[in-house]
């Protein structure tokens, strides 16, 4: 058995099928090219199924492809409203009105790179209501993804409950989003999520609050189905352009805490070839975002290029000489730091064919190594376990102002 089939023995079965997939067209130089990446890889069999276990959703992500989005929910709760926020043709769009029942039948269009699906009320009763909810459980039963709508106003009651659990069922992944919360009293929202949270065993925070008809609150749809189904990503990037960012910095996050995790390893960290591996599937999946084709190969060679490795190097020798930072700290902060600064770094090459200048890498990566040690200050100098430490290093960047805007790392890198 070569190193390379050992290795992807180590991946979910459905996984192992994509990689099986990508390495069937892959030529002799891409695959050349990568088991040189791999001539590096740690052997110990507990390493190698840890760092699989990373880089799973990863590998899902850049190379992925599904793509179907069906929304469901009861009658009325503006099912329609979402879907016409995500139609790329107009002829497509779906007819919306005050009374209960306007769809009758699934509808499908364009997204651009992913095909979303309306559906009827899924709670209506009689026979016309019962062939109507068929229907809209059928095209969920073939979804690569559910969008769960429910009615702010009208809340969580028996029958939603009910439905809830028949699509939970089908076992696809799904995001739920409460719509018309325009309409809830603003002293009041907290509480209804939290009720519609608790009446379907779901965490407050797993729930959407939307308007579909002014589009409140999309973006955070999206990256909901993106933190929940990773392959959807690329397809969710390309066909909505304007929210690109924001799947990016979901993706650079990911990326940036696994290598934190890999920091962790006593080995030469920076030289590692895991995090090389790691930040170059990360390329892949933001090159696909942007619509750009790359291959692994290619992605790895942008990754040399921008030598970040040897900046990591540098800035980890300069900060050990001050003292008073554990060694494993520092490793998971420049680790983490320099995945990003790639990620942006690669961003600014898909989009403009631009190389930052060595300079800027370097203020970029201090400034995120800096942003990073200050957030991730455990007490005393315990070691934190892996679980721990990428939950804190996800945690510190999505709540870094670089969630919502990448104007500060623009201004940073122009300077």
């Amino acid at each position: 058995m070569t190193l390379f089939d050992d290795i992807l023995t180590q991946f979910p079965p459905e996984v192992e099928a994509t990689v099986r997939k990508i390495w069937e067209v892959l030529g002799p130089n891409e695959k050349a090219s990568f088991l040189s990446l791999l001539v590096g890889f740690p052997s110990d069999t507990k390493l190698v199924k840890l760092l699989v276990k990373l880089t799973t959703a990863q590998i899902r992500q850049a190379f992925g492809n599904k793509r179907r989005v069906v929304i469901v929910g009861p009658t009325n709760v503006g099912k329609s409203t979402f879907y016409n926020l995500l139609v790329q043709n107009k002829r497509d769009l779906a007819v919306v009105g005050p009374l209960p029942g306007t769809t009758t039948e699934n509808q499908q269009a364009d997204a651009a790179l992913f095909t979303v699906v309306d559906t009827p009320g899924a709670d209506a009763v009689g026979s016309l209501g019962e062939r109507e909810k068929d229907n809209a459980l059928s095209a969920a039963a073939d979804a690569d993804f559910l969008v769960l709508v429910f009615d702010a106003v009208q809340g969580i009651k028996k029958t939603e409950q009910e439905l809830f659990n028949e699509l939970s069922a089908l076992k696809k992944p799904f995001v739920v989003v409460l719509n018309k919360i325009d309409l809830v009293p603003r002293k009041d929202l907290q509480a209804v999520i939290s009720n519609a949270a608790l009446n379907l065993g779901l965490k407050p925070d797993q729930i959407v609050p939307i308007v579909a008809k002014d589009g409140r609150n999309l973006g955070k749809v999206l990256l909901a189905v993106a933190a929940t189904e990773p392959e959807m990503v690329a397809a969710l990037g390309q066909a909505l352009p304007e929210y690109r960012w924001q799947l990016v910095w979901q993706t650079i996050v990911r990326a940036a805490s696994i290598s934190a995790a890999i920091a962790l390893v006593p080995l030469p960290v920076i030289d590692f070839v895991p995090l090389v591996v790691t930040q170059s599937i990360m390329v892949v999946s933001i090159a696909r975002i942007y619509n750009y084709k790359i291959t692994p190969r290619r992605a790895s060679e942008l990754v040399a290029t921008f030598g970040l490795g040897f900046l990591g190097r540098t800035l980890f020798q300069e900060l050990s000489k001050l003292g008073g930072l554990p060694g494993w700290l520092l490793s998971a902060a420049i680790a983490s730091s320099t995945t990003v600064v790639m990620g942006y770094a690669a961003v600014r090459w898909f989009e403009k064919g631009e190389k930052l200048s060595n300079e800027a890498l370097k203020k970029l990566t201090q400034g995120m190594t800096s942003y990073l040690l200050e957030t991730l200050k455990s007490p005393g100098k315990h070691k934190l376990s892996q679980k721990r430490l990428r939950e804190s290093i996800a945690q510190s960047l999505e709540s870094s102002p670089l969630a919502e805007s990448r104007s500060a790392l623009d201004r940073e890198a122009d300077e």
